[in-house]
């Protein structure tokens, strides 16, 4: 896809299209996601661009998840490992273990679930109520306002698989 530098965003059409270039403000995308009349295109960019970033904050915080989900199962796993140390006679190996390891912060004062909590009130809150406040002001709260107006220019109206909506199959007949 092609995007222009300029003050609007433009984009390549579908190749059965002849891949034209459209403004995408020129497209109308349903209702709920079509921006309001006021909003031009460097504000829809810049919204969506929060909206991204917001997006990659929630793989972080996804990660962070992970992480937390991770290290619970490896202190588990090193509790049944020092069990078994201490069946086949190496209880003073096991005693390290179950001191040292087990139980222990992942960082200073901090088990996994403490990290994930200061992540979600420290920052992932303010992000998601910014990223809100934005869209709410500018877009009159609508989302994804850029990603709906590339769908209606690279879509081929009319083919199964590419309707606006769900409802839209019903609508629309099937080009011949």
């Amino acid at each position: 896809m092609a995007r222009s530098t300029g003050t609007t965003d433009s984009v390549r059409g579908p190749a059965g299209d002849g891949g034209a270039t459209r403004s995408l403000h020129s497209v109308a995308p349903p209702d709920t996601h079509r921006r309001p009349d006021h909003v031009d295109d460097d504000t829809v960019a810049a919204v969506g661009k929060l909206s991204e970033a917001l997006e990659w904050v929630e793989r972080a915080r996804g990660r962070l998840y992970d992480f937390h989900q991770m290290m619970g199962h490896a202190d588990f796993l090193v509790e049944e490992a020092a069990e078994g140390l201490a069946g086949c006679g190496h209880e003073h190996l096991a005693r390290e273990l179950r001191t040292q390891i087990i139980g222990r912060n992942v960082l200073e004062g901090r088990w996994t679930f403490q990290i994930v909590e200061e992540f979600d009130d420290l920052y992932y809150g303010e992000v998601v109520r910014h990223e809100r406040k934005v869209r709410d002001e500018l877009l009159d709260g609508r989302r994804h306002i850029y990603e709906a107006e590339l769908k209606e220019v690279r879509r081929t109206r009319g083919l199964r698989g590419h309707e606006a909506t769900p409802s839209e199959r019903a609508a629309e007949p099937e080009p011949a």
